[in-house]
């Protein structure tokens, strides 16, 4: 039996910006604070196997009633 009470999440994958060489990522602030005033949190980062950062993963509280 599932806990009723318990925190239903939903996340979201964005990736980050890229200066014009698309070799470095641009400072993700913007885009952070953007995520963050609707109410997401950043919870971990997906990473290349060679290194820098594919995706920026978030999460907030569901809405009641979303199915997903």
């Amino acid at each position: 039996m599932a806990d009723s009470t318990a925190t239903r999440w939903e996340y979201e994958t964005v990736r980050p910006p890229r200066d014009p060489t698309m070799e470095e990522a641009a400072d993700p602030e913007k885009e952070l604070n953007e995520m963050a005033a609707d109410g997401w949190e950043l919870v971990d980062t997906i990473d290349y196997s060679g290194g820098g950062t594919k995706f920026l993963v978030f999460k907030r509280p569901a809405d009641e009633g979303d199915d997903g």
